[in-house]
């Protein structure tokens, strides 16, 4: 089995960024960080996540993300899966953070879209169903 375990993201702020996270995943925590250079610039760096997956900051990005309206190669979005999407949005918007997106409509889950403090687009999933035919099934949309 081959799974994710981190997504580097490029950042300007880490704790801008941290702060959005923290709201997402409580049940995450600072696993390390430190200081170092990358391609001849200096940088922090620190990684956020649990035992075995994570998410990991550099504060040295500069300029800003794609267009996630237009067609530019680059990352679309990421997405993770929760268990109570409702909660999530509200420590979100506890946290100054709005929904920038609702997803599709379908019967076996429900999910939104964020945009990150450096534009990163964040989709969370809730399925309806344990049943992977129901929560794959495109033709429900």
């Amino acid at each position: 089995m081959i799974q994710l375990e981190h997504l580097n993201l490029e950042v300007k702020d880490i704790p801008r960024s941290l702060r959005f996270y923290q709201a997402a995943f409580p049940h995450w925590w600072v696993r390390g960080g430190g200081n170092g250079e990358w391609s001849g610039k200096p940088r922090q760096w620190l990684h956020f996540g649990d035992d075995y997956q994570y998410l990991a900051f550099s504060d040295h990005g500069e300029g800003d993300n794609r267009n996630l309206s237009g067609h530019q190669v680059g990352l679309a979005h990421f997405a993770f899966i929760t268990q109570n999407l409702d909660a999530l949005i509200t420590r979100l918007h506890a946290a100054g953070f709005a929904v920038a997106k609702q997803g599709a409509a379908a019967p076996s889950r429900r999910n939104v879209y964020y945009l990150d403090p450096d534009g990163f687009e964040v989709e969370f999933v809730q399925y309806l169903s344990d049943q992977p035919k129901r929560r794959n099934d495109y033709d429900q949309e």
